[in-house]
């Protein structure tokens, strides 16, 4: 009997209109960190954020649907993924909530998807039924209020939702509000009841947010100040606090710029942002015990306007989609120093907008 053997699967979602190839799949060599594309799909306008279930196989992605009376709507797609191939089949699709989409995620039982309207101001709560299949808008949280900032803050602009490491809380990240709400999940009534709230420094617009492995702390990046904020967090009471907040340039930049992306390695030991206008990802090591950060490194992304990237599971490769040079691009890593490394391999895809890479065993 042959060994199984476990091979890297990249997806990407972007802007597209529906007969584009919005997602796209790739896999990754290990080695060398160069991308082969191995499949895509058309027919989802939009389709700019991912999420995959890898012990399922399955892929879920957001797009843009048309409601009543012809009003753009949010739409969830979900997708069986075949491993060996490197390709997508559909399984379902549904719209979502009255507001154009821009993340999605899943809760840890499987139960539930969780879908965020920037423009909107409102987060969904859809079933999971059966092998993938949406199900029913269980929940909608209509956000409220208004920041500092007119243009970006006149209004509640959600960007993200991640669930606490125990499954217990989601955490929305409002850039419009300044705001992190944390809304405890009812499953057996498919409700998301708001736990907390804290908010951060105005001007700031808090976009996505990542944990510390110890669940000790969690980092916040903000989009309109180009910041992340350190936050201690207590997992028995599921609520945060404000620790720090490091800006992520250099001290000499003074152009325009908008973060994006976080992630921190799976050691805790160091963590990673993006930043949109100096079109760089930025370094720190992390302090363990007391959540600080300090800078290690900028080094380009290897396009402009990096949007989104992510770490590949074993820690070996960083891989970033920039949106306006319609490419990603892969760095290597070095595991002692957290520091990256072109590898001079890069993989086209137009206006990517998210980057996904998951284990698959063969």
């Amino acid at each position: 009997m042959a060994a199984e053997q476990r091979q890297l699967l990249v997806f990407s979602g972007s802007y597209a209109e529906e007969s584009d190839l919005g997602l796209r799949v790739f896999r990754l060599d290990e080695t060398s960190g160069q991308l082969t594309e191995t499949g895509s799909y058309a027919g989802l306008k939009n389709p700019t954020f991912v999420h995959v279930d890898a012990e399922r196989k399955l892929l879920y992605s957001i797009s843009e649907g048309v409601g009543e009376e012809g009003k753009k709507a949010g739409e969830v797609a979900s997708f069986r993924i075949d491993e060996q191939e490197g390709t997508l089949e559909l399984l379902s699709r549904r719209l979502t909530v009255t507001g154009t989409t821009c993340h999605i995620q899943r809760d840890p039982g499987n139960r539930f998807l969780s879908v965020t309207s920037y423009h909107g101001g409102m987060i969904g709560l859809l079933r999971i039924e059966g092998e993938g299949i949406i199900g029913e808008l269980a929940d909608v949280r209509q956000h409220e209020g208004s920041s500092v900032d007119p243009q970006s803050q006149d209004r509640p602009h959600p960007h993200s939702s991640f669930y606490s490491p125990d499954g217990r809380f989601l955490l929305v990240q409002d850039l419009g509000l300044d705001l992190i709400a944390t809304y405890r999940l009812d499953a057996e009534d498919g409700k998301l009841i708001l736990h907390d709230t804290i908010r951060l420094h105005g001007g700031a617009g808090p976009r996505h947010l990542t944990f510390h492995p110890s669940g000790k702390f969690a980092f916040v990046i903000n989009e309109l100040n180009s910041t992340i904020t350190s936050l201690a967090y207590d997992q028995a009471e599921g609520k945060l606090e404000v620790l720090d907040t490091v800006s992520t340039l250099p001290d000499d930049y003074n152009g325009e710029n908008g973060t994006a992306e976080i992630a921190i390695s799976q050691d805790g030991r160091y963590l990673y942002g993006s930043n949109r206008g100096h079109d760089s990802i930025v370094v720190f090591a992390v302090n363990a015990d007391n959540g600080s950060l300090s800078l290690l490194q900028h080094i380009h992304s290897g396009g402009g306007h990096p949007r989104h990237f992510s770490l590949t599971p074993n820690g070996k490769f960083l891989l970033v989609a920039n949106r306006d040079a319609n490419n990603i691009v892969t760095f290597s890593v070095d595991a002692e120093q957290g520091t990256l490394q072109a590898t001079g391999y890069e993989a086209e895809a137009t206006k990517p907008v998210c980057v996904v890479p998951t284990y698959f065993t063969v």
